[in-house]
Order: C-alpha cells, then structure tokens, then sequence
C-alpha cells in the first residue's frame, strides 16, 4: 500500500503600519533624491507565518504586535539618517531635528525593509507565548516608499547586509515617546 505524505501548511498574515519620514538616499541614481532632502508616506506591511493556529484560531492576534508598531512608529514624522553621512550634514541633521533615527543602511526602500525584517524578527523571537501560538515566524516585510513601488525583505535576503541592533540608534526624541521603554533592551 502507497503511503500518502500530506504537505503541512503554512497560514500566512499581514499587518500594516504606516509613517511619514524624511531622508537622503546617497548613492543612488537619481540626483533628486541623492542630493535633497525629502520625504514619504511609507507603508509597512509585516507578514507573519505559522503552521499551527493559536487557542482563538489565529497565528498570532494582532494586538501582540506592540512592539513592532513602536518600532515602526519610531520613523514617524522622524529623519533617518544614514550612519555613513558625513560628519557635517550629521551634526545639522540632530541639531535642527527632534526626532532622528540613525541607522546602518542607506534609507532606500530596499534598506528600510532588510532593517525592518532584521529587528521585527528579533521582536517576534523575543515574544512570550500567551495563548497557544507555536512556530510563528516573521514570513517578509514590504516597505512601499511610493504608491507604485515597494522593497520586500525575507529571511535569505539578511546575507546582504552585516549589521547589529547597537548600529540602530533613536534619539530621546523617538525614546521618549515610547509607551514601554524595556522592548528596546530586550531584543539586543
């Protein structure tokens, strides 16, 4: 008799935040954006996924997600600045801004989402279980930067890059502002 091997499944969800903030995209190709400072209304799309349902019959409700909207929620009305900027534009950027996160990749899309996908995946492995949940993981991250374009950061893509959590800083500005003060602490 023929034994039949059943594929386990895999649920996936989306949760979407969103955030206005500016930058410089040094390097890149248009003169633009390299050159001048400006802004966006990004929308973060965190995608999580499980082969397992929690006790309410959900990979993982989505009020668990606090931290990672405190993350996100980081960048808003906030200038990302690149920790390779030069020493000048640095200085001006944290003295006439009250909000600036400083992190290890050039602010592009595409950096946005493998920074993004990097500390949401320390935030979901950090997280207690409360109600059931098994095997969750943090499946991607979209970062729409425009209303037509977007960056998509998963897993396999983190080899890009080599940075650390000590590489992302927020100023009091952004820490001040946050509701729990430990997450930060906890994920590092």
């Amino acid at each position: 008799m023929e034994r039949v091997v059943l594929k386990k499944e895999t649920m996936i969800i989306r949760k979407k935040f969103r955030f206005e903030g500016a930058h410089i995209v040094r390097n890149c190709t248009s003169q633009r954006c390299r050159e001048n400072i400006h802004g966006h209304s990004y929308e973060v799309e965190v995608f999580l996924k499980s082969d397992q349902l929690d006790n309410g019959f959900m990979v993982m409700d989505f009020v668990r997600l606090n931290h990672v909207a405190e993350f996100i929620h980081s960048f808003d009305h906030s200038y990302t600045l690149w920790d390779q900027e030069a020493e000048d534009v640095k200085e001006a950027i944290y003295r006439i801004n009250t909000r600036v996160a400083e992190i290890p990749v050039s602010p592009s899309a595409e950096g946005y989402a493998l920074l993004f996908f990097f500390v949401i995946n320390r935030i979901i492995s950090a997280m207690s279980l409360v109600n059931g949940e098994r095997n969750v993981k943090l499946h991607a991250v979209r970062v729409h930067e425009t209303l037509s374009g977007y960056a998509e950061a998963s897993a396999e893509d983190l080899s890009m890059v080599g940075f650390t959590l000590a590489e992302v800083k927020f100023n009091d500005g952004i820490t001040k502002e946050w509701k729990d003060k430990m997450w930060w602490n906890l994920i590092r």
